[in-house]
């Protein structure tokens, strides 16, 4: 027994007094086979005015799938909100169990705080005190805050690089963490792979236990960490979650049996929902979690935050070859411009053209997983052109629909914040998405991945001149975005790290650009 260990114990003696039973502090480790039992650290998400989620889950170290089938059955643990660091001003303090039955993962969903403040908050168990997170309270409904400072990340493949734009994030210390997709990946890159940095060690998940195993080890890393205890967060999911290029209830691959399709899916939903900070979501009619939802940062921002997997019709023009994987198809396909065919599920779509037009927000953040704007492709030797299936571009319909709700909605400042393609870009979303001379309806900020491989920069480069409504585009760095948001001006910054291979690598900014109040087109910062 070490002094740390002992002084944890003490530490734990005098604050959490009778709320903790002598008998769990004196053998409750022993009793659950457990080292240090908040390996995996702590979260914070989900804010409301009076209140936000925490997170946290016992691990076992090493980490493999299944292992918390070795813990017990259900674990105690404490938990204490406070409103300082050291923890002299308790505010509130409760119990709860970790339960096998959920990975150990535990939600407590905090009500009754003051609005518009910052709090801190641990849990206590087994002996131990966890790591100190910081979340925070929306301002009341109605306050008019100064400011609101946004880092958005996506696509975070483990084996591609270290997570050291999550260290320069939590270093910015921004209000809220948006995660648009890809918290983790599904697959595994076999060995010897070009540029695999450190391997999952694991076969592909296809099922719960796999699924928690990959968020277990991504919870390890010290620099995700360190971003959870900085900042609450707020998550939606893409594809890796569950598979990539998977759209609705259709894998990628042919002749998957739907059922256990599903089966896949939901397990990936349950792991999702465990390991990050959500609350309670409710069950749609397909028997699932509802995850698209609302924030409202008083009256500076609303903040839609929606799914683009779980009601998508299938890929477009789904055939051999490609079936449901994500590819180039020709402008012919008739699905491309088929209305009955929708990214966001047509209940979703009526919830967000909803949202926009009750909305008495300065500015409207809608942010969700994939790259809106077109990006037309010619096909060689001039021949017909061609369109990326897996994202907007392959349900455009749904993309009119959507284009055509946030003008007419007339909400103010509409700005769309994308995920999944691994590079940035900044685009100009008009009411006709390829005609730069119709209504300019938004912008659009894409950020790229954290450690993931972009795109071909020299291949997407030679297409903007045909594709003006794209202003900026560069996949060459992996890092996130910064948001300033103003009553009236909105100030992004393109943060890109130095190299993913590196654990220490340094940040600098790659690009900035300014919105103005009233105004959707971008301008150099």
């Amino acid at each position: 027994m070490n002094s740390s260990s002992i002084g944890r114990r003490q530490a734990l003696r005098l604050l959490a007094g009778a709320a903790a039973a002598p008998w769990l502090l004196r053998h409750g480790r022993a009793l659950a086979g457990l080292d240090y039992p908040f390996a995996l650290g702590i979260a914070s998400g989900d804010p409301a005015p009076d209140g936000f989620v925490i997170w946290t889950r016992l691990a076992q170290l090493p980490l493999y799938p299944g292992n918390e089938q070795r813990l017990p059955e259900r674990i105690a643990l404490n938990w204490e909100v406070a409103e300082d660091a050291s923890f002299r001003r308790v505010v509130q303090r409760g119990q709860t169990s970790s339960l096998r039955l959920r990975g150990h993962a535990v939600h407590v969903e905090l009500r009754g705080l003051q609005p518009g403040r910052d709090y801190w908050y641990r849990f206590i168990g087994l002996g131990e005190i966890s790591p100190v997170g910081r979340g925070l309270t929306l301002p009341a409904l109605g306050a008019t805050p100064d400011s609101l400072h946004l880092a958005v990340a996506s696509c975070a493949h483990w084996e591609r690089g270290y997570f050291s734009a999550y260290r320069h994030m939590a270093e910015e210390r921004p209000d809220l963490t948006l995660f648009l997709g890809d918290y983790i990946y599904e697959y595994s890159l076999t060995a010897g792979t070009p540029g695999l940095v450190r391997p999952y060690g694991a076969p592909e998940a296809t099922e719960l236990a796999g699924y928690r195993y990959r968020y277990a080890l991504h919870h390890s890393d010290p620099d995700l960490q360190a971003l959870h205890a900085a900042a609450p967060c707020i998550a939606t999911w893409d594809d890796h979650e569950v598979q990539d290029d998977y759209s609705g209830e259709t894998s990628k691959l042919p002749g998957v049996d739907p059922a256990a399709f599903n089966r896949r899916r939901a397990a990936a939903y349950q792991a999702f929902l465990e390991n990050l900070p959500v609350r309670r979501v409710p069950i749609g009619a397909n028997g699932l979690p509802q995850i698209y939802r609302q924030f409202q940062y008083g009256n500076l921002a609303s903040l839609p935050l929606l799914d683009g997997r779980q009601y998508r019709s299938r890929q477009p023009c789904y055939a051999a070859p490609d079936f449901g994987k994500g590819h180039l198809e020709k402008a012919a396909c008739q699905d491309l411009a088929d209305p009955q065919r929708t990214l966001l599920g047509f209940q979703q779509e009526r919830w967000l053209d909803q949202q926009l037009r009750n909305s008495e927000a300065r500015w409207n953040l809608i942010a969700q997983d994939l790259l809106v704007a077109p990006l037309r492709i010619p096909g060689p030797g001039h021949a017909e052109d061609r369109y990326w299936t897996d994202n907007w571009d392959g349900f455009q319909a749904g993309r009119m629909r959507l284009l055509k709700g946030l003008h007419d909605s007339r909400a103010a400042n509409p700005v769309i914040l994308s995920g999944d393609y691994h590079s940035f870009w900044a685009n100009h979303l008009h009411l006709e998405p390829e005609n730069p001379d119709s209504p300019l309806v938004a912008a659009e900020f894409v950020g790229t991945s954290i450690t993931s491989n972009g795109p071909s920069y020299e291949a997407v480069q030679a297409l903007l001149p045909n594709n003006p409504q794209i202003r900026f585009y560069d996949s060459r760095p992996r890092g996130y975005l910064s948001l300033q948001l103003r009553l009236q001006q909105l100030d992004v910054q393109m943060q890109a790290i130095s190299d993913r291979a590196d654990p220490k690598a340094s940040v600098s900014t790659l690009k900035r650009f300014t919105l103005e109040n009233g105004d959707s087109t971008l301008h150099d910062a």
